[in-house]
């Protein structure tokens, strides 16, 4: 059946796009079922942290790669999604910036993991509260977070503890 008139067009298309996004939502659901149900095998506890959800537990294990033996400290985990400082001071002023390099989506990911806790978990905030009053800026103070869950999650992609389902006898 195709319109004739304008409105007509105009709601067909609508009914269109309402049964895309629709689909897109359900394929969305499915994708978000699978990604929790490969990384509650693989690294459940990584989904027990607080602000991590499925997307930003994949990105940062994507970024880990197949090897996470061959990180070798903390600081390059950091390096790695672009956490670790990088100095930018300027006479006496001795500032540090956050590393432009890295991979940009576990960064994304650890910058989502710093806005929920900051938006959801008290002692987060303090540690923003305190860090601004010892004179950093708001953004030295998100960038000592992202650095701080950076080492929280490597520890747990160093160490993780797989899921041992009992055998029936």
């Amino acid at each position: 059946m195709t319109p004739t008139d304008g409105a007509s067009a105009a709601i067909y298309t609508l009914r269109l796009l309402a049964r895309r996004i629709d689909q897109l939502a359900q394929e969305i659901a499915d994708l978000d079922a699978q990604i929790t149900t490969v990384l509650a095998d693989h690294n459940p506890q990584l989904l027990d942290t607080y602000g991590v959800g499925p997307d930003t537990a994949a990105a940062l294990l994507i970024a880990a790669g197949d090897n996470p033996e061959r990180l070798h400290s903390e600081a390059s985990f950091a390096a790695l999604c672009g956490a670790s400082p990088v100095e930018a001071s300027s006479g006496k002023t001795e500032r540090h910036r956050l590393n432009r390099g890295g991979d940009r989506q576990a960064n994304c990911a650890l910058h989502t993991i710093v806005l929920s806790r900051l938006r959801w978990d008290q002692r987060t905030r303090d540690y923003l509260d305190r860090r601004i009053a010892e004179g950093k800026t708001r953004r030295e103070a998100v960038r000592c977070l992202k650095r701080y869950v950076a080492r929280e999650i490597y520890q747990l992609i160093k160490t993780p503890k797989h899921v041992t389902v009992a055998s029936a006898a």
